[in-house]
Formats: structure tokens, C-alpha cells, sequence
């Protein structure tokens, strides 16, 4: 395993429309009839906050920003300062939402159920960029991810790339809809979709790997810098207007895929802030992908997880 130098730069994690994520496991699921939970757990979740916990487990601290409100949104503030993640949030009048997440252990399947979110005041979301404005420095990664809630503008992230990046800061977006297409028309540092968010941004199939060299260069072609294009079990297509690396996972059992995306950021992120080739930053970011998926629940991988996983991963050169 290669030597890392120690962190130097910053990581902001941005989470618009954080969750409480209430896990509960069943035997079987099973329509029309009452299932009985034979676990449960509670996770702050929300994708930003998935990749400021993954960080963590890697050995990099990160501020987790974002709109809070409300009972759940106290217990999301105080449950991540209790795993030792800083946060530096938008209170808002608001409640945060509360998602559901259902596993069958039998056949490994699993039904989640998103709620939309609280409804953002236009003070709040001036709050938002005031903070952003106080915070960014050059050299920061800033991690944009996830959905927007109500009264959020669809170029939000949009704005907010344009802010940080115009402050020497590098922006990785991880959005879907609307929101990626415009964010993506900002020319953010590093965009991460996935097939589904590929084939609906470019019109065209993504089910091979010319499909999906096709689909990089379509987001290359914008003036983003690095496209990560994450298609789950079949790994990871890194690329740049130089160069691009395939990075394929080793077999293994996935337990719970959520999050799964966000920890593969985390790893990405990770890297990058370490200065890592092309290549590099593909497995690591596979790596801590995987070591996400083969846990319960919406969690993340440990630092020798991720390290075992990384030495399994396999890359192809494009």
C-alpha cells in the first residue's frame, strides 16, 4: 500500500437536505401484511454527512454544513458532534426529515422511503451563503451532495460552485436532476454521477464501457476537470480530458448499497486532498466504497477495511 502524506487541506461536506435514516430489518418483505422489525438502528444521515463519516473513518476531518431544524434536527446536530464531526449549520424554522429504510435479510433486498424535506426561508438560505462566504479558503474541497429541499432554487449548487471555486476552493458535486444539470454548467472541479444520472444528463445508454466513456466525455465537453462515473458492482470510471482509469471492485457481498456512493466520494476526496494520480484516486475511492456496502446499515467501512479492500481492487487503464 502506497504512503500517504499527512492532511494539509480543508473538507466541507454540504448537506441541504439532511435525515435522520431509521434502518429497520426484517425477514421478509413482505406487501399487505405487518412485518416485524428484527433490528433497528438510527443513523445521521443525508449523502454529505455519509461522506464526512466515511473521511473520518480515514483519518481526515471535515465541517459538515447544511439547513437543521426542528427536535430531529437537534438530534442529527448533537448525534454527528458526538462521533466528533464539526458542524456548522442553518438553523431553520423547520422540522428535518426523517427517512425509512427496510432490508430483507433473506433475499437482500431492501425498500427506502425519502421524505422531501422542510421548506427553506429565503433568510435562511442568505444565511447559508453568508456562512459559506466566512468559511471558504483556496485550497478547500468543498463536497456538494444530495437532493434540495423545498424553497431551495434549482441552481443552488450552481451558485455555491461558483462561489468556492471562485475563491480557489474545488467543488465535487453529487446531485441528480436539475440541480446536476445546472451545477454541472457551473464547472465544478469534479462531478460524480451514476448511470441512472448519466443516461438522463447525456440521452444515451450507459450499460458498457463505451457507453460510458461516451457519457465522461459528455461531462468532460462541459469544463468540468474529473468525472467520477459510479456504476456500483461494475466499479468506477475515473476520467480527466487527459487520461481515464477503470477501477473494478472485488467480489463481494453487499449487505446495504446506501451510502455506499457516498463513502466511494469520501475515498475520492480523500485522495485528491493527498494529491494522488488519476489511478490512486480511482481505488481508493472504490475501496471505501466497498468496504460501505458490505456493512449493515447506512454506514462506513474502518480505516484497515477500506486498506484491505484497496489492495483487491483492480485497474484497467482506458
Amino acid at each position: 500500500m502506497q504512503t500517504i502524506r499527512a492532511s494539509v487541506a480543508v473538507i466541507v461536506t454540504v448537506t441541504p437536505n439532511p435525515v435522520l435514516d431509521r434502518t429497520l430489518t426484517v425477514p421478509r418483505i413482505v406487501f399487505d401484511e405487518v412485518m416485524r422489525a428484527t433490528s433497528s438502528r438510527l443513523d445521521w444521515g443525508g449523502k454529505g454527512f455519509n461522506v464526512s463519516r466515511a473521511l473520518q473513518t480515514l483519518g481526515v476531518e471535515s465541517t459538515a454544513m447544511g439547513f437543521v431544524g426542528g427536535a430531529t434536527g437537534q438530534m442529527l446536530e448533537r448525534g454527528l458532534r458526538d462521533l466528533g464531526i464539526a458542524t456548522d449549520f442553518v438553523h431553520i424554522a423547520g422540522e428535518t426529515r426523517t427517512n425509512i429504510v427496510v432490508t430483507d435479510v433473506g433475499a437482500e433486498q431492501y425498500v427506502k422511503v425519502n421524505e422531501a424535506g422542510p421548506t427553506v426561508q429565503a433568510q435562511e438560505l442568505v444565511a447559508f451563503f453568508d456562512q459559506t462566504r466566512e468559511r471558504v479558503r483556496p485550497g478547500n474541497i468543498w463536497v456538494l451532495s444530495g437532493s434540495l429541499p423545498p424553497g431551495v432554487p434549482l441552481d443552488f449548487y450552481a451558485q455555491l460552485i461558483a462561489l468556492v471555486q471562485a475563491r480557489g476552493a474545488k467543488a465535487l458535486l453529487d446531485s441528480s436532476g436539475e440541480p446536476l444539470r445546472l451545477g454541472c454548467a457551473a464547472g465544478p472541479y469534479l462531478v460524480k454521477p451514476n448511470a441512472v444520472e448519466a443516461e438522463e444528463m447525456t440521452g444515451r445508454e450507459v450499460n458498457s464501457d463505451a457507453g460510458a466513456l461516451g457519457a465522461a466525455e459528455f461531462f468532460l465537453h462541459q469544463g468540468i476537470e474529473l468525472v467520477a462515473l459510479s456504476l456500483g458492482a461494475g466499479g468506477l470510471l475515473l476520467a480527466s480530458k487527459q487520461c481515464a482509469v477503470w477501477a473494478r471492485p472485488p467480489h463481494v457481498r453487499a449487505r446495504n448499497p446506501v451510502g455506499a456512493g457516498d463513502a466511494l466520494l469520501a475515498g475520492i476526496a480523500w485522495a485528491l486532498e493527498r494529491g494522488l494520480p488519476l489511478e490512486e484516486v480511482a481505488r481508493w475511492g472504490v475501496a471505501a466504497g466497498t468496504a460501505a456496502a458490505v456493512r449493515e446499515g447506512v454506514s462506513v467501512g474502518t480505516r484497515t477495511e477500506v486498506g484491505a479492500l484497496y489492495e483487491r481492487v483492480r485497474i484497467d487503464q482506458v
